[in-house]
């Protein structure tokens, strides 16, 4: 007699499309589908949820009876900071993320900000709403310097991609070293202020945790170059909003590409929207069309390799277990 499929929760938001692989999926599980609302009568007996809505709240709200039976949480996004919460961590139920889909579209829209600002592109577009032909000189990308702000696999990817156009990139973790095979010098986060200054381009793809948590603050926003770029493709919350603003209104930076924000949507009275120097998209730099595809399979791949593990504990099986102390897959190359 076969064993017996075990029950998988897919938490998704109303409306929200499924996994393309779900037929697949359902062969392997017991699927119930839910929503945050109905998610702890969904838990009742379950083995594996699937945050589809990689932004839920939810699993923390329904901590407790409901939840004893879980042994694996997947969440289909790199960062897990929506997810984790002290009873999580300090329980035995692996945590899994979708780490490597994103990389690469994001290191590409990374490097289409730092394009686009060099060569004036934004400019551009504004003086062609007006039917404006003003000559220009743009800056020189080639030679330029940039200092990267986490070292994991979005972090490497940026790294190797901005090399390859002849930008000097460095890195910034949360250990100093020499010798790192994508970055070559990684300084330490703690000494950002004393560091930061160096840089043209200043990229933020740091996990957030509690030790991140407003990582760009005021005095490390001074110490930047009065013409430098910062651009955010990690968390909202890695940055000081309110210093990343004055810090653009006076003149300490020279512009801002920002694609997260510590309030999402954006509130229509931020005063970002209105500032001449700030590019704004809407949490999207990773989404390349094909995106959740992408998700789908990596959640199917560990899902056979959960089930074919028989008694092995699923930590030592499935591909990007998350440190749950440190907040991220450790091991960034």
């Amino acid at each position: 007699m076969p064993a017996p499929r075990p029950i998988l929760v897919i938490l998704g938001a109303p409306g929200q499309p499924a996994p393309a692989d779900l037929a697949r999926i359902e062969r392997l599980a017991e699927v119930r589908w839910c929503t945050a609302a109905t998610l702890a009568d969904a838990l009742d007996g379950a083995e594996i949820l699937l945050l589809w809505d990689y932004f839920s709240r939810a699993l923390k709200d329904t901590w407790g009876a409901a939840t004893r039976s879980l042994r694996w949480v997947h969440v289909c996004a790199a960062g897990v900071d929506a997810l984790l919460f002290d009873d999580l961590a300090d329980s035995d139920i692996v945590v899994t993320n979708s780490r490597g889909v994103f990389d690469q579209p994001i290191a590409e829209y990374v490097l289409a900000s730092i394009l686009a600002r060099d060569k004036l592109i934004h400019q551009s577009m504004a003086l062609q709403r007006e039917r404006v032909w003003q000559h220009r000189e743009t800056r020189r990308t080639a030679g330029s310097s940039a200092l990267v702000i986490g070292t994991g696999a979005i972090g490497r990817a940026i790294a190797r991609l901005l090399t390859a156009v002849g930008i000097r990139v460095t890195g910034a973790g949360r250990t100093a070293r020499v010798d790192d095979p994508d970055f070559g010098t990684v300084i330490a986060t703690g000494r950002l202020a004393q560091r930061v200054g160096d840089f043209d381009t200043v990229v933020v793809i740091a996990p957030l945790t509690t030790s991140t948590d407003g990582l760009i603050d005021a005095p490390v926003l001074a110490a930047m170059r009065p013409d430098a770029h910062l651009i955010n493709v990690g968390r909202g919350r890695l940055v000081d909003e309110p210093a990343l603003i004055d810090a653009l209104r006076d003149g300490h930076i020279g512009a801002a590409s920002l694609d997260v924000f510590a309030a999402e949507p954006l509130p229509t009275d931020s005063p970002l929207w209105d500032l001449p120097n700030v590019a704004i998209s809407p949490h999207m730099s990773g989404d390349a069309v094909g995106w959740r595809d992408e998700l789908s399979g990596l959640f199917l791949d560990n899902l056979e390799r959960y089930l074919s593990a028989d008694s092995v504990p699923p930590a030592s099986v499935l591909r990007n277990v998350v440190d749950k102390r440190l907040g991220f897959v450790a091991g960034g190359s």
